[in-house]
């Protein structure tokens, strides 16, 4: 709120000043989109912004002012927040190279992947936790919906269970590899170019949304410039990893080794 509120005086000072959103952008060395997400609070304003808006704009200090009321950008999980955006994304692309997608796990993967978690969780915890990541799976019944999952040959080889969980969560891949709106490509350990897993979604109204998971903490990023390295990033490593068909055959052939 604080973030909005500050965003909102700017953009007040600035229209009443009749100074455009491209010269403050100009003025400020920010990019256009930088500026409007500021101004509309769904990124922090910086001290470079207010103190250029407050110049500008003639606001005698009032902005710079507030600087002390927005205090250090929090770390905050998003995660709940990509997930409303992924129930209504018209196209998901993601990249993981050390685990298979949750939206593509079984109930035992999910099972024994949130029981090795450590810290160890209460068993209602994990229930839930259980029941959220099966929950987002009907997402891929949703045939208009495009898919595309490029998985990193580790997990493929190394179970995180049982010999016979593996081989049904790698049976469960072929056959979700089959439907119309899922590309599954596999990426050799030899070539994987990037080491962390992202997901760039794009919604109805054509706008790009990228998102990161780090120590169980989630980001989200709308700014276009780095979105678009994050469209960039998934683009290349499709390019290096195996096509759809010969990631099919790559994973039939490790089902017949084990």
């Amino acid at each position: 709120m604080t973030w909005r509120l500050c965003g909102n005086q700017a953009k007040l000072w600035r229209t009443r000043a009749g100074v455009t959103r491209e010269e403050l952008a100009r003025e400020a060395n920010y990019e256009f989109e930088t500026v409007k997400s500021m101004e509309q609070g769904r990124r922090r304003p910086t001290e470079r912004f207010l103190r250029v808006t407050d110049e500008m704009c003639g606001a005698h200090g009032h902005l710079i002012a507030m600087l002390d009321y927005l205090g250090p950008e929090p770390v905050v999980n998003r995660g709940e927040d990509f997930f409303r955006y992924e129930a209504e994304a018209i196209s998901h692309s993601s990249y993981e190279p050390m685990l298979v997608p949750g939206l593509l796990q079984t109930e035992e993967t999910v099972r024994t992947l949130l029981n090795m978690a450590w810290p160890p969780q209460d068993d209602e915890v994990i229930e839930e936790r259980v029941a959220v990541r099966l929950g987002r799976q009907p997402l891929l019944d949703k045939r208009s919906v495009a898919f595309v999952f490029v998985i990193g040959e580790l997990p493929l080889r190394h179970p995180v269970g049982s010999m016979d969980a593996h081989k049904r969560q790698l049976r469960h891949l072929l056959e979700a590899g089959q439907w119309r709106n899922v590309v599954i490509q596999v990426m050799p350990a030899e070539r994987c170019p990037v080491a962390d897993s992202f997901v760039v979604l794009e919604l109805p109204s054509r706008q790009r949304i990228a998102y990161q998971e780090s120590n169980g903490v989630g980001s989200l990023d709308a700014d276009l410039e780095r979105v678009s390295i994050f469209a960039q990033r998934h683009a290349e490593v499709g390019r290096l990893a195996m096509d759809p068909s010969e990631s099919t055959r790559f994973i039939e052939k490790l089902l017949e080794e084990l």
